[in-house]
């Protein structure tokens, strides 16, 4: 289904000084980690809605409402997984984000 797995532990305390390493500038690791977030949280929104919408029909029945079990497994197997900014800093720790910053290479 989707790229990302629910493997990250959400309960984990992490050490602000490991954001900061790499831009030496906590701020600006916030920005790039909540700028990829929104890049997850868009990415899982389009799966979704792709995989949902093999399900609309013209005309709903109150028994097919009921009884679409598929729909309901996807929509609980997104539910389940982690949410985008515990994605996002994950792939920050682990250097997987591209990032750079015009304003210091101009200098």
């Amino acid at each position: 289904m989707s790229n990302y797995k629910a493997d990250i532990n959400t309960t984990v305390t992490r050490d602000v000084t490991e954001f900061e390493k790499e831009t030496h500038n906590i701020y600006e690791s916030v920005v790039i980690m909540a700028k990829r977030a929104n890049q997850i949280s868009n990415e899982i929104k389009e799966e979704l809605n792709g995989k949902l919408s093999e399900f609309n029909t013209t005309a709903d029945t109150l028994d097919e409402i009921f009884e679409n079990r598929e729909q309901i497994e996807i929509s609980k197997y997104y539910e389940r997984l982690p949410k985008p900014t515990l994605i996002a800093a994950q792939e920050f720790l682990e250097d997987k984000i591209y990032h750079r910053n015009p304003a210091k290479e101009a200098k």
